[in-house]
């Protein structure tokens, strides 16, 4: 058949490679893409007509520390808010938030006879000394026992615990074996029960277990650790594990440290595992943002949406946001809204609900 070389045919097939071009283009810039995600933790609306959010904000599964207020922008019912209307602020978490780390040290016979006390417990200095610059620090340890050894209770966040810790270097375990799985359930429940006593009513929690070695004393089965740590009350723990040693098995570390897991197989390299670590909570905690404002809204159901802005290392922008609702009734001034207001969390609000909903929750 002889090659068409009309102009009719030629431009048919120009626009067609253009249509092809076109459409190639977003899956070529999605190469550089990156997904910014706002989770809400937690939220509330009270007279005059105050909107606080307490959300966290990660990009590509990474905490995204220091935003301001301006890199938020706040939409009402798909309207942006007037920044000089809202005056939209970022407070400080701990308003809000109490944060917990409790620190499970492996004192087993191994350790101690080892004579790697020392090194741990220089490790675990440095560890709280970081850490319990913004966060409540408390330290247990554990041998083949039934139940763990409270070395130093949680103390206020920059409170020294140097002092409690000089006593493992000494520590000589009441029984050599090793119990890290009810080391685990226990320090799960500890960790709680002290989280619940704090008044602030957002309560994150984190929970690190330094081993160097697997379960031998047995007196929890594997199957009852892992039953614990699905527990939708630990849900939002964070819980990361050190393993040291040849005798680690990293799956079964893997499965307790669900947030990350760090090995030193080099016992020289505890310091570096336990500075590592201390990295990534202290990442973890930056994520919290505490966002108030003062809404113009006076009454009725509305749907309020977060939108951030991240400049990313090609200078290119990434957005994410979050959405939820809520309801304005009887708001305004007087008095005047102050977006300084320390917030006022309920604990009963069921943050699955979905925007579309609330009303019908409200009349429940």
């Amino acid at each position: 058949m002889p090659h068409d070389s009309s102009p009719h045919r030629l431009v048919t097939a120009g626009l067609s490679a253009l249509r092809t071009l076109l459409a190639l283009i977003p899956l070529v810039g999605c190469v550089a893409c990156s997904t910014v995600e706002l989770q809400r933790i937690n939220s509330a609306e009270r007279k005059p007509n105050n909107v606080w959010v307490f959300f966290s904000v990660e990009q590509d599964g990474e905490p995204v520390p220091g935003l301001q207020a301006d890199d938020f922008e706040i939409y009402e019912d798909d309207r942006l808010v007037s920044t000089f209307e809202s005056g939209q602020v970022v407070q400080n978490p701990e308003l809000a938030a109490v944060m917990y780390t409790m620190l499970l040290l492996d004192m087993s016979g191994s350790i101690t006879e080892s004579g790697e006390s020392g090194a741990l417990v220089d490790a675990a200095k440095l560890f709280t000394e970081r850490v319990g610059k913004t966060q409540r620090v408390a330290v247990f340890a554990f041998d083949g026992s039934e139940k763990i050894y409270p070395v130093v209770p949680f103390t206020a966040a920059e409170r020294p615990v140097e002092g409690g810790l000089e006593w493992l270097r000494t520590f000589r375990p009441r029984d050599p074996s090793t119990n890290l799985n009810g080391a685990v359930v226990q320090g799960l429940e500890q960790l709680d029960r002290a989280l619940q006593k704090d008044k602030r009513p957002i309560k994150l929690g984190t929970l690190v277990v330094f081993t160097d070695g697997t379960d031998r004393a047995a007196r929890v089965s594997r199957d009852d650790v892992l039953a614990a740590l699905a527990d939708p009350k630990y849900g939002e723990f964070d819980i990361f594990t050190i393993g040291v040693g040849a005798e680690i098995e990293q799956r079964s570390l893997a499965q307790i440290g669900r947030d990350g897991t760090e090995l030193a197989q080099d016992r020289t390299r505890i310091e570096d595992a336990f500075g590592n670590v201390a990295n990534k909570i202290e990442a973890q905690a930056k994520r919290f943002y505490l966002l108030s404002y003062c809404t113009p809204s006076r009454r009725g159901d509305h749907v309020v949406r977060i939108e951030a802005n991240i400049s990313g290392d090609s200078g290119r922008p990434s957005r994410g946001s979050l959405e939820y609702g809520f309801n304005a009734d009887n708001f305004g001034p007087p008095p005047a809204c102050d977006p300084n207001r320390k917030p006022s969390f309920r604990l009963d609000q069921n943050l699955d609900t979905p925007p579309d909903d609330l009303a019908a929750s409200r009349k429940k």
